[in-house]
């Protein structure tokens, strides 16, 4: 039998328990609700005054490209407006998300793909999804992270993917200290300007290697429980990160949020509970899948009772 529809209170309380990719991101949210709707003029709107800010593009364009009629709905903006290279973007990054879901042909995804670079050269954002399609840190990942980094240097949402890539190579092998996540993300980090919140990614590569140890049997299933935050080369990691973040602290990076939920997640494993509290009090509400879901929790509840337990208050 069916359950009953939730009450709006119900619906209230379920979204804000459902981690929301938009994250705090306004415009963005009311554009995707429109979008969902059949109203793409919003979109189009919002991502004519994004312009080049090419990491703010990214994510509004990959959190539109979520929403399950994201295609049809560019397709009638690019009926509309057949030379609209947002709309065609737009198109291409919502076949790669149906392609990652089992419902559309992954070639048929590149080729829209590499239809929007030709479209849009200066554009990282068409880069971005050939690089969502690649699942490992591949020599074709490699060239794609290259075309992406020559249009923009430190894009945030491609260095995240290929860490996450580079973390599960030699998968089998067991905990490796001087593995090649540890010096893509450091010569990352060094490579980016002293402002950027690429200095963070050395935190990420540390979770996401923990990911795939956990889900071979290498470390334990609780990320707490886990020794791999508190060796000497991952407390400096750690520290220098937390660092960073209180001299450079940035209200306005798209995806910041992302980051102080990776730092959270490794003071919390870390016992670094005042430390873990001060980021808790900038994420708010705004928890993000990854890491807490690692390795196969369900993050909401992981980020609350983190949360809590790091301010002192009741879990709910």
């Amino acid at each position: 039998m069916p359950l009953p529809p939730l009450s709006r209170r119900g619906r209230r309380r379920a979204a804000a328990r459902t981690p929301d990719p938009a994250l705090d991101d306004t415009a963005l949210g009311a554009a995707r609700a429109a979008l969902s709707q059949g109203r793409w003029q919003a979109a189009r709107s919002l991502l004519a005054h994004t312009g080049d800010d090419w990491d703010r593009r990214a994510h509004r364009v990959t959190v539109l490209a979520r929403e399950p009629y994201a295609a049809a709905w560019a397709h009638d903006w690019l009926l509309a407006h057949p030379g609209c290279p947002d709309g065609r973007v737009l198109h291409a990054l919502a076949q790669v998300r149906r392609a990652l879901r089992g419902r559309a042909d992954p070639a048929g995804a590149r080729a829209a793909c590499r239809a929007a670079t030709e479209r849009v050269p200066a554009d990282p954002t068409p880069w971005l999804g050939l690089l969502l399609l690649e699942r490992d840190g591949g020599a074709e990942a490699v060239r794609l992270f290259e075309e992406i980094r020559a249009r923009h240097r430190d894009h945030h949402h491609a260095h995240h993917l290929m860490v996450a890539r580079f973390a599960e190579r030699r998968a089998a092998s067991g905990p490796d200290p001087l593995h090649e996540v540890y010096d893509f993300a450091a010569w990352a980090a060094e490579q980016a300007p002293a402002d950027s919140p690429l200095a963070i990614l050395p935190v990420v590569a540390h979770a996401e290697r923990y990911r795939v140890l956990a889900g071979h049997g290498f470390a334990p299933a609780d990320p707490a429980a886990s020794g791999h935050w508190r060796d000497a080369r991952a407390r400096d990691v750690m520290k220098a990160a937390f660092d960073w973040w209180l001299e450079w602290e940035h209200d306005g990076h798209p995806r910041r949020l992302i980051d102080l939920n990776f730092l959270a997640h490794a003071k919390v494993c870390e016992g670094r509970g005042a430390e873990a509290a001060a980021l808790f009090q900038h994420i708010g509400d705004h928890l993000t899948p990854e890491p807490w879901s690692y390795p196969d929790r369900a993050p909401g509840p992981a980020f609350r009772s983190a949360r809590a337990a790091a301010l002192g208050l009741r879990a709910g």
